[in-house]
């Protein structure tokens, strides 16, 4: 038993592990592709926020994974073990796939598993996820397509934030240091960049932290605030190791996005995630983020045609990411008056791409709740 813990442990770090190398990318990469702060700074405040937001709202999502979905005596420390093995081999597929996977929607399709093997699952509370789990993408979608068609134009123009190609911040020793030429809007767009990716951190540590650590705790291996410093110190370790590379590459994601759209997707999901947390719900973040993002470039680019050509569907089938990144005109065009050529710049939103990164979002955790159902049909690990 006691080697067996150690098991549970190790895969529970794995799961941290990896949590933290690629939710530091999404958290903080327009900061760090801005130059207002270093990858180092960036994983120290990964870890505290984090940390923060497992140790308060977290605990709400741990309570739902570790025993409302199915009881908590169900979870034997081998039934825990089998459980976080099959979030670790999700990890690997969208690995292999090069997909972020949603870990958060893979542990539970894994517990489900588990709990239809045992009989024991509350088809309830399981109902109440997966009804969140659709409604969440959508809600993301819808609120970032209102902002991109009607509000995203006036606040770029009112508040132009962009990208600087030098550190407004810069340490001198262990103190903070002002660049002499830095102007008010340089420092607004460092502090905001700063602020949100922070609120980002506590959202990804709000959500994920139960990933790693929820089965463990429903076998009362471990208690719940030794769960939450164990996934928080993981995720640290992999937010000062493996995300320096995601932070490089997160230009592919985020930090590809005009800082402002980049900023506005990150406060949208990461409020909605935020909110899911606190009332239990285990939810995915990177497919809240992705679908912010889809949003937000589709309501920009319907700003072509007005109301009535969109209820006709008298719209271009092609939406573009770059019509985020059109030129910022004087004045802001009326409604169905921007010029379609710069809003719909190059295609960047691949239907086949996008299509194939859904497919596996809901692949991932019906191949977990499979395996996870055969493996304890087969050998039933949950009973002590």
């Amino acid at each position: 038993m006691e080697l067996l813990l150690v098991v549970g442990l190790a895969v529970a770090v794995f799961v941290g592990f990896n949590i933290g190398g690629s939710s530091t990318g999404v958290a903080f990469g327009p900061a760090v592709g801005s130059n207002v702060v270093s990858k180092l700074g960036a994983a120290g405040l990964m870890t505290g926020f984090a940390l923060l937001g497992g140790w308060t709202v977290g605990r709400n999502v741990i309570d739902t994974m570790g025993g409302d979905i199915v009881p908590a005596d169900t979870f034997t420390l081998a039934a825990s073990v089998g459980v976080l093995f099959f979030v670790g081999l999700a990890l690997f597929i969208s690995n292999t796939f090069g997909v972020p996977a949603s870990t958060s929607m893979t542990a539970v399709g894994a517990i489900a598993g588990l709990g239809v093997a045992s009989g024991t699952l509350d088809w309830a509370v399981m109902g109440e996820i997966v009804i969140w789990w659709l409604v969440a993408p959508i809600l993301a979608f819808w609120v970032c397509a209102v902002i991109g068609r009607y509000l995203y134009p006036y606040l770029d123009a009112a508040f132009p934030i962009e990208k600087s190609e030098r550190s407004v911040v810069y340490l001198e020793g262990l103190r903070p240091r002002i660049a002499d030429d830095a102007t008010g809007r340089e420092l607004l767009a460092s502090a905001l960049v700063v602020v949100i990716g922070c609120y980002m951190a506590f959202s990804a540590g709000a959500s994920n932290v139960a990933n790693a650590v929820a089965p463990l705790v429903g076998s009362d291996a471990i208690t719940a605030s030794n769960g939450v410093l164990l996934a928080g110190a993981a995720i640290g370790v992999g937010a000062f190791t493996i995300a320096r590379r995601t932070l490089d590459t997160v230009g592919n994601d985020l930090t590809d996005l005009p800082l402002l759209a980049a900023l506005i997707v990150e406060v949208v999901s990461a409020s909605l995630i935020t909110f899911l947390s606190v009332i239990g719900i285990p939810a995915s973040l990177a497919v809240s983020a992705t679908m912010s993002i889809v949003g937000l470039g589709w309501g920009r680019a319907t700003r072509t045609v007005t109301a009535s050509d969109v209820a006709r569907r008298d719209v271009d089938a092609k939406v573009s990411m770059n019509a985020l990144a059109a030129d910022r005109p004087d004045e802001v065009p009326a409604m169905g008056e921007e010029d379609p050529d710069e809003l719909v710049a190059s295609d960047l939103f691949n239907p086949t791409t996008t299509a194939r990164v859904v497919v596996l979002w809901v692949l991932t955790p019906s191949i977990a709740a499979v395996a996870s159902w055969g493996l304890f049909s087969l050998i039933p690990l949950y009973t002590p």
